[in-house]
């Protein structure tokens, strides 16, 4: 085997490897947000929480992707959120496959929502009743976010 090869098969070997790790990382992230609003609503109702709608374009808004990394994927968002939210991802994929049933329903919550661009975030109770909405990046990172939704709670 010639050098150029060995270099060839590591670079390969590292891709696959990375491709491994970071698939994991993106299954375990997203494991707490649900795509299915119906199914979020009986969440909310039994456990007594509120929902955040997350309405996104995930693989292609870049706003959308910074938020998520910024502020939704951090371990305080993360922790705020067990605790107090049933987490509904909203998508609007490029890329990405999505089933039918699962594109239909996202298009009539973003009618119904009145959503016109991305990332919006609503916060709703269980009955569907808009409580809080932010169209666009959300700025101050977890810590500031969490404040907000703390503002909704108490109120």
């Amino acid at each position: 085997m010639e050098d150029g090869d060995v270099k060839t098969y590591r670079l390969i070997f590292f891709v696959l490897a990375a491709s491994v790790f970071f698939s994991a990382q993106v299954a375990r992230a997203e494991s707490a947000w649900l795509s299915d609003y119906k199914k979020a609503q009986e969440e909310a109702k039994a456990t007594h929480k509120i929902l955040l709608l997350n309405f996104t374009g995930s693989d292609w808004c870049g706003w959308c992707i910074k938020f998520d990394r910024d502020v939704l994927s951090q371990p305080p968002f993360k922790d705020y959120a067990r605790n107090n939210l049933v987490l509904v991802e909203l998508d609007f994929p490029r890329a990405k496959a999505q089933s039918v049933d699962v594109r239909k329903q996202n298009r009539e919550l973003a009618q119904h929502y009145e959503v016109v661009g991305f990332p919006t975030i609503i916060v709703v109770n269980s009955d569907g009743q808009k409580l809080w909405e932010y169209d666009g990046y959300f700025p101050g990172g977890p810590e500031a976010f969490i404040a907000e939704l703390e503002k909704l709670r108490k109120s």
